[in-house]
């Protein structure tokens, strides 16, 4: 793997606490008359590409809204449940802009660039206020103040919710701005249309190539930039907290068209899912972290009286207090049951790898409200999580007021993503990337509540005031679709689809999406060796050889076809799952959601010894990978060439993570 230089994050210069607010005083500005001029195009309609379109149409720009889904109502961020951060300190529990930074950047396992997320810091407090506007029913306490709870890594209460219904109601909040903008002409929305392929001209984005999915009618649009907010990579694993529709596409042909891939091996695993219950699934549940508040994890101490669980011959009631193991109350006293998210993902998996499972199938932990409910009471709890409650319980038939849910982790989130500078743009000028699609903000693991912060500070706050920079310096309108390249990326779509519908083989596309989602999970899901995957990495290009030699996608490209849609995403998901093993066979460390096994603490450590931190635990190697790792796509699968940029700390000394 090729090191082909450094990449320049642009971050501006002068202290950390006055670089957002010095680069807008410096920032490039174009006058309102001008701005009618430009168009932009937001691939996305979820919290980060809504808010940015809404915004940027306010601001007086053309924009064109593509979205794959009937409704940009339907966004996956609706699916959100447990809140949002924000550094307001309502609670008066000592929170600060700077505290969430250092939650963050630590939660992050000191692998996110500084600058970034101070920025997102400092934001957090304008986006409550921005919501509110909008008429977001955030939680209140009895005085009418909006209402806090914690989440993990954290030893403050600053996350706004809704009952557990966060990421519906700010996505409300988000439509209503953006349908506005529609009724108003601003904003030109296409829904039911999905983006096969990015258009350079002159090295530049400057438009893309979409199928509309009612009719497979392939066409161009052209505009002054483009900005993706399309979401995460999570389904890469087949089976995720995701829903079915969720993909890779959009970035990876911006990566195919030349933009870096960052740090694909950053996947988050949370740890309060429904567990697998059959090969039946296409997907998992999540359930939200804010149960960690009042719910309290558990295993029995006994293999024999978890065995006697999984086989039904006792319940969570039979095991007695002493017999029961609080094993992150035990294990992380200082934050307990909310302890972050890849730490406590991973302490469930070592308590089922010893046998301890309370699921049928072995992978499963109990996560009990008893304790809660006698302390405060049915009805507070019902009133904080009645709608999870009910969730859980249409799913499994167990009603979690009585008996004790059971949890494991699944895969969630994605930190990886494109690689943007300070301005949101991705090594491709006129490439923008907002959200989880970009990698900027959560370092190696995310911390509960803040996809939701980063989505709608980039959206609303961030990319109205970074865009100019790019724009001020372009002509608006020189290009349009009579561009040969757009001709040309055309032709190349219509090809790519004539030939996954020739191939008439004999096996569907969700079995070799089931059959690459098993295989990555195994060796590059929450623990990774060098001989995973590099077996992972062996077998990638035999499933992609056989993909499309075998693959049998029914009916034509005309009109409505889903398993044509399906198809062109797992062809995608094949690629990337290459570039996502070859980036963690490379980083050898382990730093938050990538875990090798190959490093971590043992007892001989001077800081496990010290008792600072446990057996086990993730265990960096900043002198050798303190830097991002941007990965430049190779143009048919295979080895990818590896860019680099450093993360220089100034305020922030890069320390053991621990949360004992």
């Amino acid at each position: 793997m090729a090191n082909n230089g450094t990449l320049d994050g642009n971050v501006p210069e002068g202290p950390l606490s006055d670089k957002w607010t010095n680069y807008k005083a410096n920032a490039k500005l174009i006058n309102p008359a001008n701005k009618r001029k430009y168009k932009v195009i937001v691939v996305g309609s979820g919290l980060a590409g809504g808010s940015a379109a809404a915004t940027l149409s306010e601001l007086g720009y053309q924009v064109k809204c593509f979205c794959y889904q009937d409704s940009p109502r339907r966004a996956h961020s609706i699916a959100a449940q447990g809140g949002i951060n924000a550094a307001k300190n309502y609670q008066n529990d000592g929170d600060s802009v700077w505290r969430l930074f250092y939650d963050t950047i630590k939660g992050g396992d000191f692998r996110s660039r500084e600058a970034n997320v101070h920025r997102l810091a400092e934001v957090s407090v304008n986006i409550i206020d921005q919501c509110v506007a909008q008429g977001v029913p955030f939680a209140r306490e009895y005085g009418g103040l909006l209402d806090n709870r914690s989440f993990g890594g954290a030893q403050v209460s600053r996350t706004f919710y809704a009952r557990g219904q966060t990421g519906q109601q700010l996505l409300i909040g988000c439509y209503q701005a953006l349908e506005k903008e529609i009724e108003k002409g601003g904003v030109e929305m296409h829904t039911r249309t999905e983006m096969m392929d990015l258009v350079l001209v002159d090295g530049h984005a400057k438009g893309i190539v979409v199928r509309d999915l009612k009719t497979g009618e392939i066409s161009s649009h052209a505009a002054d930039c483009v900005i993706l907010a399309t979401g995460g990579y999570g389904n890469v694993f087949f089976l995720s907290t995701n829903a079915m529709g969720c993909n890779v596409m959009a970035a990876f042909r911006a990566s195919k068209r030349g933009a870096y891939m960052a740090n694909p091996c950053y996947t988050q695993i949370h740890p309060t899912c429904i567990p697998v219950s059959g090969d039946y699934q296409s997907k998992l549940t999540l359930m939200s972290e804010s149960l960690r508040n009042d719910g309290r994890i558990w295993v029995p101490k006994s293999a024999d009286d978890a065995k006697k669980i999984r086989e039904g011959q006792m319940t969570a009631a039979d095991v007695a207090e002493e017999d029961r193991d609080y094993y992150l109350e035990r294990k992380y006293p200082s934050f307990g049951n909310l302890a972050p998210r890849d730490i406590s993902s991973r302490s469930a998996k070592e308590v089922c790898d010893e046998g301890r499972g309370v699921a049928k199938t072995g992978l499963g932990v109990f996560l009990d409200f008893s304790d809660a409910i006698e302390r405060l009471g049915e009805d507070t709890i019902r009133a904080r999580y009645d709608n999870l409650f009910q969730m859980y319980e249409k799913i499994t038939g167990d009603n979690p007021y009585k008996t004790p849910m059971m949890i494991y982790p699944a895969v969630h989130y994605t930190m990886g993503g494109l690689w943007v500078d300070y301005n949101l743009m991705s090594n491709l000028p006129g490439l923008h990337v907002l959200g989880e699609a970009n990698f900027s903000d959560h370092g190696a693991n995310r911390l509960g509540a803040s996809a939701l912060m980063q989505g709608l500070a980039d959206g609303y706050f961030v990319i109205p005031s970074t865009l100019p920079s790019y724009l001020a310096d372009q002509k608006p309108g020189t290009v349009t679709t009579d561009a040969p390249e757009f001709q040309e990326a055309e032709k190349a779509v219509k090809e790519r689809i004539e030939k996954l519908i020739n191939i008439k083989g004999k096996r569907t596309v969700d079995d070799f999406h089931r059959e690459l989602g098993l295989l990555v999970w195994d060796e590059c899901g929450m623990e990774r060796t060098k001989e995973g995957l590099q077996k992972a990495l062996k077998r990638i290009p035999e499933i992609r050889k056989e993909f499309w030699e075998n693959v049998f996608i029914p009916g034509d490209a005309d009109g409505v076809n889903m398993e044509l849609e399906k198809a062109g995403r797992v062809a995608d998901f094949i690629d990337f799952a290459e570039v996502m093993c070859y980036d963690a066979l490379d980083r050898e460390e382990s730093c938050g959601g990538h875990f090798r096994a190959e490093y971590q603490f043992t007892e001989k450590d001077e800081d496990v010894q010290s008792g600072y931190t446990n057996p086990g635990e993730a265990k960096r190697r900043d002198e050798d990978f303190m830097y991002v790792s941007a990965w430049e796509v190779a143009e048919n699968g295979g080895e990818p060439t590896l860019h680099k940029e450093p993360l220089n700390y100034e305020e922030v000394k890069p320390s053991v993570r621990s949360y004992k």
